[in-house]
């Protein structure tokens, strides 16, 4: 290893020995569930079951069609449009926020593209999209794409613009070569950023493959809400709707939420 790879490291780890450790407190999110439950179950109570179900209901329609082999499919389908969608996103939102961050001219250039493509709904892409590739997995794949990767370029973008110049020359008096100020410098300094970036861009692609699956898909998690909604079983409507936002949490709760927390320190570099 040379000198600047053990050096340049070093310049960053000073801020973690700053960070204290939180005292334990009690953590009133967890209520948050529980009093929706009882919402739920307060307001089903005094309403007919073909308006809104029980939360028990819900749970032996999921249970009926988990027992038919029919869930697991649909779930199935709607992880793998996700995961393409979003991680072709991924990749194309790193190279795009890395470069607008280090060009000025390829920054001015890209920004209004990202402004325009922002302020529309991805949902308004669905029915171009259809016409393009017709019903099937690339339509939806194309929706999950373009609501996912510009808000992670912007949010990369300004992760790399919010670096200071005392660390890069610091390094640059070590002789570092411009693949080490990015590998020990901008990379580790990006990374609250680029949690945060992964964050926002997966919320929306995760909104963009229901929406796009309830108008042009004929299985996944949105299919089901919108073939419920057709014939009238509300049970389905409501395991969709719960699959949904179930999913979503866990995504959040144990998969970005933690990969910020891993790298909050470097949210005071």
């Amino acid at each position: 290893m040379s000198v600047v790879d053990s050096e340049i490291p070093k310049i960053l780890a000073a801020p973690a020995t700053a960070t204290q450790r939180k005292k334990t407190q009690f953590s009133y999110r967890w209520l948050s569930l529980p009093s929706l439950m009882l919402v739920w179950i307060v307001l089903a109570w005094n309403l007919p079951s073909y308006i809104l179900p029980q939360p028990w209901q819900v749970v032996e329609e999921g249970y009926e069609w988990a027992v038919k082999g029919q869930l697991h499919p649909h779930l199935i389908d709607s992880f793998v449009r996700e995961i393409v969608g979003f991680g072709a996103a991924v990749i194309v939102a790193l190279t795009l926020g890395f470069l607008a961050g280090f060009f000025r001219p390829f920054r001015e250039y890209l920004t209004p593209l990202n402004t325009l493509f922002m302020s529309i709904p991805p949902i308004a892409w669905a029915p171009l999209m259809l016409i393009l590739f017709g019903i099937g997995w690339q339509s939806i794949v194309v929706v999950i794409f373009i609501s996912a990767v510009n808000p992670m370029v912007v949010t990369i973008q300004e992760g790399v613009l919010q670096i200071q110049g005392n660390e890069v020359r610091a390094a640059r008096i070590l002789g570092a070569r411009p693949w080490q100020l990015f590998l020990h410098i901008y990379l580790p300094a990006s990374l609250p950023y680029i949690t945060a970036g992964l964050r926002i861009g997966f919320s929306q692609a995760w909104r963009a493959l229901v929406a796009a699956e309830m108008i042009g898909a004929s299985s996944g998690i949105g299919w089901m809400v919108s073939m419920g909604g057709e014939v009238g079983n509300t049970a389905q409507v409501m395991m969709g709707i719960v699959l949904i936002g179930l999913f979503s949490w866990v995504f959040e709760r144990f998969g970005f939420r933690r990969l910020e927390k891993k790298y909050e320190v470097w949210s005071h570099h």
